[in-house]
């Protein structure tokens, strides 16, 4: 998203993390980029056609959700799985690709961008590094996206002061751990349940439809963050604060953009919650 330096209003100052000028540590001998981008792009695949070459590159499908964007294509593998079961970070476990059929294209969910976002202090560059080269090797060449943001301020990343942060997550739903998954595989238009561990699952639920719609009001480029995911691990279901994922995913999102849908937050959270309740 652009960087807002002064607002009309004097009584509010705007500030933004992840600001330029430090530099990433390289990790296991990988050169880590200043500035990544948010998105991998390749020429145009059909549905079908990406899941085979997912599966060719060692990778499992766990789900496809058409939306008004495309359709979102859900994978992992053990790699994935493994660094992401931890508290907190599973919902790195599970990559993105949307299929779009608008501008004949496939767009890849950085994991190196989302990886560093989701994973935080925990992050490993070599096993992000590493599923985002076998997904050249199966889709390249790959160009970037323009939605970009500094690697180094990605793990506290927030749209602005008073904003919320990754670990800012929304509990949607509490039970046992079986409760909350069951609810999550009986709901309507449920994608996937992604099992990490015995006591650490990630979902990727439907909204309502009005909910979902906020996609063709800021760009349907970046639509692959439908399904919403929701983690469940010790006795609650979570879900990213919507304020975070959805600026996260549109990091070129301006301040009047993110007005136009300053009531679907609130929705997100709410069709949530319904699922789960």
């Amino acid at each position: 998203m652009k960087k807002f330096y002064t607002i009309l209003m004097s009584a509010f100052v705007i500030g933004f993390c992840g600001c330029a000028g430090v530099t990433p540590q390289a990790e296991a001998g990988v050169k880590i980029e200043k500035v990544v981008p948010t998105y991998k792009i390749g020429a145009y695949s059909d549905v079908d056609s990406v899941k085979s070459k997912l599966a060719s590159a060692g990778f499992e499908v766990v789900g496809t959700k058409a939306t008004d964007a495309g359709t979102t294509v859900l994978f992992t593998n053990a790699k994935m799985k493994a660094m992401a079961n931890k508290p907190s970070r599973g919902l790195a476990a599970v990559g993105r690709i949307l299929v779009d059929d608008e501008r004949k294209q496939i767009s890849i969910a950085n994991p190196v961008y989302f990886g560093k976002a989701f994973m935080q202090k925990e992050y490993s560059h070599a096993t992000s590094a590493a599923v985002l080269e076998s997904l050249e090797k199966a889709f390249g060449p790959l160009k970037d996206s323009n939605d970009k943001w500094d690697f180094a301020g990605l793990s506290d990343y927030h749209f602005m002061v008073g904003m919320p942060y990754y670990d800012d997550m929304s509990v949607v739903g509490e039970g046992t751990t079986a409760d909350l998954v069951a609810k999550a595989q009986k709901a309507k238009g449920t994608t996937a349940v992604v099992k990490l561990s015995d006591d650490r699952y990630v979902a990727f639920v439907d909204m309502d439809r009005r909910t979902n719609g906020f996609v063709k009001k800021i760009g349907t480029q970046n639509g692959q963050l439908l399904p919403w995911a929701v983690l469940i691990e010790d006795g609650q279901a979570k879900a990213l604060s919507a304020k975070y994922f959805i600026a996260i995913s549109y990091p070129l999102l301006t301040m009047s953009e993110f007005m136009t849908i300053a009531t679907v937050p609130g929705a997100v959270e709410v069709d949530l919650k319904k699922i789960f309740k």
